[in-house]
């Protein structure tokens, strides 16, 4: 188990900073080559997809959700319609007005490494300063995933190696059940491979609508050196990631804050894995092509995501 000091040192012994250049952007995404790419599409060897997203939904409570989808439907012949359709009465349209807070406990979404700073730094070096409230980031914002990350997913099952349903809040996953998982489930995690753990935690929420609070399970800290040296470009889990609470003062999110900082590790939190892992199950294959698509949104820290898994 490493000291508080292990962790903290991790900042200099687990950093890519200049690994890839001084003005790299993307961090561990450049673990995925055109031939990890291709890698992926072999994995896909029955044809079937299934989300690994939670579903937005309008929420009861607009004043204090953080997730906002008020709706609006024009009837024929509204007044403001343009003048070509003002006479046509057939025609009509719903329309929507998101406003998201997407990071969080609840959304399913995807941190890029400016999500993060450590004593005022971003990932390789960067000034927090280059991040502007009205103009967003000028340095490794969600942009620069523009083209999708799309690579060879594996999942590894906690849950169903522990045998339980869940972890629960507050149990740590550790390298040694990584490499359980990998041994039973008859898979090995490579170079530029997506990880997406289930600790069940989407199976708990399903089943009793709770969410996590302050006290989830996850990733613990002792897995950043073996995701390191597995050359992992993305890791993903069914919490936001971090187990919490993590056991250190100091850094109350040490996968969030060596990952993205130090690393350059992009993070998917919030996954829903209940449907991947009952397909896993039932096909008897562990890894996937997984495709990730960010929305575009000019300076952000990350955004929402709907990963798509293909096996």
């Amino acid at each position: 188990m490493p000291t508080q000091d292990d962790v903290l040192g991790y900042f200099e012994t687990l950093s890519n900073w200049g690994r890839w250049g001084d003005d790299d952007e993307l961090g561990t995404l450049n673990h995925i080559t055109d031939d990890v790419r291709l890698a992926a599409a072999r994995a896909v060897r029955h044809g079937r997809s299934v989300s690994c997203s939670w579903e937005v939904a309008a929420p009861t409570d607009m004043e204090r959700s953080t997730t906002a989808c008020p709706r609006a439907v024009d009837m024929p012949g509204a007044e403001h319609m343009p003048p070509a359709f003002h006479n046509d009465r057939r025609w009509g349209f719903s329309h929507e007005r998101l406003g998201l807070m997407f990071h969080g406990n609840t959304l399913t979404h995807l941190d890029s490494p400016c999500h993060l700073f450590w004593d005022g730094t971003m990932y390789n070096g960067r000034p927090h300063t280059l991040v502007d409230a009205a103009t967003g980031s000028a340095w490794a914002a969600v942009t620069a995933a523009a083209n999708g990350i799309v690579t060879r997913g594996v999942l590894l099952d906690v849950a169903r190696v522990r045998d339980v349903p869940w972890l629960e809040p507050g149990q740590g996953v550790f390298p040694e059940d990584l490499e359980e998982a990998e041994r039973r489930q008859g898979v090995r995690v490579r170079p530029g491979d997506a990880v997406l753990l289930r600790t069940g935690h989407g199976r708990s929420r399903h089943e009793s609508g709770a969410n996590s609070g302050l006290q989830q399970a996850g990733w613990h800290a002792s897995c950043l050196p073996w995701l390191r040296d597995r050359g992992v470009a993305l890791i993903g889990a069914d919490t936001p990631q971090d187990v919490q609470p993590s056991g250190y003062d100091e850094v109350l999110m040490p996968v969030h804050a060596v990952g993205l900082v130090a690393m350059g590790l992009w993070l998917l939190d919030n996954c829903d894995l209940e449907a991947c892992a009952a397909t896993a199950a039932e096909l008897g294959q562990w890894d996937f092509q997984l495709a990730v698509a960010p929305v575009r949104f000019a300076g952000t820290s990350g955004s929402p995501v709907n990963p798509i898994a293909t096996f």
